[in-house]
């Protein structure tokens, strides 16, 4: 069994003392650049007039100087991305030391009260099961998360496990991934940039596939004759001239995908590596096979194809250097060469990119499943049974409880089973129900579960647990929890639904609760369902006796030495022992 909390210190350790290398590196690339200026300003000053001298050294200084940066700029992403792995690993060993996960995205966006079950049992929101297992660095990807959450699916289950399991091993590597992912800048969702090459139109010429090479050769010839007095300084500047009048006809359209490209500049230039890295890995679950597969449609790899675009758009941009971008245009064309190579690249590939997209995406989206496994190596798999035999689960727990705190109960309910469960309040009714619905939920997901061990036979999720009335629909309390059950009974009219129910038609009277609430349960189990309703009304476990499909449990609590005492197990009968009259005498409410 993998240690977490002892692998995360080992690499903190280790990604510290590359960024110190790192950062000694970035120091004398800096003095060689600041030399290199200096240089280059002495030569101006030292031979100024003589632009035989000055013309060569200010192309071939910028020209060192752009490499230089270049190099610099590599070793400034290689420095980002181990301050990102360092965070990465402190992050865990604070959630993992402490439990405290409250400054993660808690996800409340994707809340939905219309939704099966996200509403009722913490998934989304502060403190919940999204903000604990989330490690997504795309919102893209967090989105993805969501609906694999959302999905109520149970198919291809063992494999969902298999994909996961795999992805646990591979921390080293997830930790690479979601650090290079993190230091995606762009704000641009990648709908709207497979919208926006969709959509695209070419306005460059096609003989711009030649014609910058010719221009840029006859430059170097003409600035040679100048450098020999061959030619004379006008011949030099009209040529200049005739290159930046050329490139103005297209200035606008140029300004406009320069714009627009460089929007999404960080997307590419960090999707690519992570297209390598994806492309390097080898997998051997089914899933995450498949997801790799659509990086390896074409005849070159993603990676390469994806990085061919960001140089191309990091040589657009030098265009925002103003030397350059005058130099540039005037004797190499530069502008229309590299807008020539954006506009191939994007009617070349333009019908990919959705899929590559996709797959960093999903990628980014399953890495947050496999940390939450490496991070509970205590958990187990449940065993997949086909057949309709329920659940069955030893030492069944809440995974957002202290390990150290909680308690575990076992758990065993048939196909088509009802359960009906009592217990005063706080004696743990709520806090089981929410961790039985989360055991479907990450079985369903292909997550461990927080047991001993477990068999489940899949089934979907819906509940009712959190209806409340709507002030802006102008709905009483009772109508949003009738329309609540309204939804539940037209759904299990087409699937199969585990349901979970808590304190149903809360809204009307003690008498008419009793009397609806049997003639629901009739109805939920003349429907072949399987469930659990937590009430506390005794009355309703009455039904047990026609109905051998009901069974009675319960919680319990205890008044020792004037004190409530709770135990949080799970047991079979009716609850005997409630405690609201004794909380209102104790927070002296209420007099004796």
């Amino acid at each position: 069994m993998n240690n977490p909390l002892e692998f995360y210190s080992k690499q903190k350790e280790i990604h510290q003392q590359e960024l110190s290398k790192i950062s000694k590196k970035l120091l004398v690339s800096s003095l060689i650049r600041l030399f290199i200026f200096l240089v280059i300003c002495f030569t101006i000053y030292y031979f100024f007039g003589n632009m035989n001298v000055i013309v060569p050294v200010i192309i071939g200084g910028i020209a060192l100087f752009l490499f230089l940066v270049s190099r610099h700029s590599n070793l400034k992403d290689k420095s980002d991305k181990q301050k990102e792995i360092i965070r990465l690993n402190e992050l865990e060993i604070d959630i993992l030391k402490t439990r405290n996960f409250q400054e993660l995205p808690e996800g409340s966006e994707f809340e939905n009260p219309t939704h099966p079950y996200s509403q009722d049992i913490d998934l989304f929101g502060r403190g919940s099961f999204f903000q604990y297992s989330n490690r997504t660095a795309l919102y893209e990807g967090t989105k993805i998360l969501a609906g694999i959450f959302t999905e109520n699916s149970i198919e291809n289950i063992p494999q969902k496990q298999e994909a996961v399991k795999e992805l646990a091993t591979k921390a080293e590597w997830r930790q690479e991934f979601t650090a290079l992912a993190k230091l995606v800048k762009t704000e641009t969702a990648s709908k709207t940039v497979v919208k926006w090459f969709k959509n695209y139109k070419n306005f460059v010429p096609n003989y711009m596939k030649w014609l910058p090479g010719v221009f840029s050769a006859i430059s170097v010839l003409v600035i040679a004759g100048y450098s020999f007095d061959y030619l004379k300084g006008i011949h030099l500047f009209l040529w200049f001239l005739a290159g930046i009048l050329f490139t103005g006809i297209y200035l606008k359209r140029i300004n406009l995908l320069s714009g627009s490209v460089s929007k999404i500049q960080d997307t590419f230039h960090q999707y690519h590596f992570l297209l390598g890295l994806l492309e390097q890995e080898n997998f051997s679950s089914e899933i995450l096979k498949k997801n790799q597969a659509l990086i390896h449609s074409e005849k070159k790899k993603a990676s390469a194809i994806f990085k061919e675009f960001s140089k191309a758009i990091d040589a657009l941009d030098q265009r925002n250097n103003m030397l350059f971008g005058i130099f540039g245009n005037g004797f190499l064309l530069w502008d229309l060469r590299q807008s020539y190579k954006l506009e191939k690249w994007i009617l070349a590939y333009r019908q990919h990119v959705k899929n590559w997209f996709e797959v960093i995406e999903f990628t980014d989206a399953y890495n947050s499943l496999g940390n939450f496994v490496f991070n509970h190596p205590d958990y187990i798999f449940p065993e997949i049974i086909n057949e309709k035999r329920g659940i069955s689960a030893n030492k069944l727990a809440h995974p957002l409880l202290d390990p150290k705190k909680r308690v575990a109960n076992d758990f065993t309910i048939g196909d088509e089973e009802f359960f009906i469960i009592t217990g005063a309040n706080m004696a743990g009714k709520s806090t089981f129900l929410r961790t039985v619905s989360l055991q479907i939920l990450m079985s369903n997901i292909g997550l461990p579960v927080c047991a001993e061990a477990c068999k489940y036979s899949p089934i979907k999720l819906i509940t009712s647990m959190r209806t409340s009335d709507s002030l802006s629909d102008d709905e009483s309390y009772f109508f949003s929890e009738l329309k609540r059950l309204k939804f539940i009974v037209d759904e299990i009219k087409t699937d199969r639904y585990f349901i979970i129910l808590d304190e149903i038609l809360k809204g009307t009277n003690s008498s008419d609760k009793a009397i609806g609430s049997k003639k629901f349960i009739r109805k939920l189990v003349n429907s072949n369902s399987t469930g659990i309703i937590a009430t506390h009304d005794l009355s309703l476990c009455e039904i047990t006796s026609e109905l051998s499909q009901v069974k009675n449990h319960y919680f319990d609590a205890e008044i020792i030495n004037d004190e409530l005492h709770f135990d949080y197990k799970f047991k079979d009968g009716i609850c005997q022992n409630m405690n609201a009259s004794f909380l209102l005498r104790k927070m002296e409410i209420v007099d004796d």
